[in-house]
């Protein structure tokens, strides 16, 4: 018999466990890109990730791409765009910013989703996607603020900023697309045309082919098989975890950045911690869904038998 009473028990199944430990790690690549791009430029580097990402997912669904669809094109294309903004921004802001401090930024993509869908669908967002977005945007001042200037935000925040903002296009454009394709053959298309869109980006940006260094070779061609790992387990886990809970299970991401980038020796000062509290405490709000509780309904966690 169980000691603790029964309105306080929990439960964790598989799938969330294994995205729970795949948050951890995942936390951890703010560290190692910070680090490629010491060798690379933001898209090269980028590109050659997800090169090596659709290359994995593409072995792995070789058979079911023979069916791709015109629509899986179209959803795959307009998603992989999404993906090498997102990324390619996120990569060139960690140039000038700190790990820790970018994965927070990136986290404002949860409670900019609802946000995007008011500007872009006409869909309202409720009170409390309201009350995460200003949460985050509040977090965003204390954490971005260079040198302790609050309402000041430098090159690096703005860039990983709107870096965010194409992740939560990412987001909105999958899921007007879910249930209507074959998530295999459209990962593989979306990895590679973030690649080839990453690499295309070079020439504007004024990038050269940097030297093929074997650190440079060992954190793409890892972060791109961890790429690919991670969207099938995403895929598969999600399957029968919730939305909501997947996403309370994410926001743990910028905290383990914030775990590994104190262990590498950064310092992020009081104010900007404070900021990224808020950044999480928004995101998490913005997933919450306040409803009134029919007569008779059992509080939470109270079993109905």
């Amino acid at each position: 018999m169980s000691l603790l009473p029964q309105r306080y028990q929990f439960s964790v199944k598989p799938q969330e466990a294994l995205l729970m430990l795949i948050t951890m790690f995942w936390g951890g690549t703010f560290l190692a890109v910070q680090y490629a791009v010491t060798l690379s430029d933001p898209f090269f580097f980028v590109g050659l990730r997800f090169a090596t990402a659709a290359l994995a997912v593409g072995m792995l669904s070789i058979k079911s791409l023979r069916g791709l669809t015109r629509l899986e094109l179209k959803a795959g294309v307009s998603i992989g765009i999404a993906i090498a903004m997102g990324y390619s921004l996120q990569t060139w802001g960690l140039q000038t910013i700190p790990s820790s401090k970018s994965a927070f930024i990136t986290a404002m993509y949860v409670p900019l989703v609802p946000l995007l869908q008011w500007l872009c669908l006409g869909k309202m967002p409720g009170l409390m996607s309201w009350l995460g977005v200003a949460l985050a945007f509040i977090g965003l001042i204390f954490l971005a603020g260079p040198d302790g200037n609050l309402l000041a935000l430098g090159q690096g925040e703005i860039i990983t900023l709107i870096g965010a903002l194409a992740i939560a296009a990412e987001i909105i454009l999958i899921s007007a697309w879910a249930g209507k394709v074959d998530i295999k053959r459209v990962t593989v298309v979306q990895l590679a045309v973030a690649s080839l869109v990453s690499f295309m980006m070079m020439a504007p940006a004024g990038e050269r082919l940097p030297p093929l260094s074997p650190g440079l070779l060992i954190v793409a061609l890892g972060l791109g098989i961890f790429s690919a790992i991670i969207q099938v387990t995403m895929n598969w886990a999600q399957r029968s975890v919730s939305p909501t809970r997947a996403t309370v299970i994410y926001t743990g991401e910028p905290v383990w950045a914030g775990i590994f980038g104190r262990i590498a020796g950064e310092r992020l000062p009081a104010i900007a911690l404070l900021g990224g509290a808020c950044i999480v405490l928004g995101v998490l709000v913005s997933e919450l869904k306040l409803r009134r509780k029919p007569a008779g309904e059992p509080s939470v966690g109270q079993s109905e038998g």
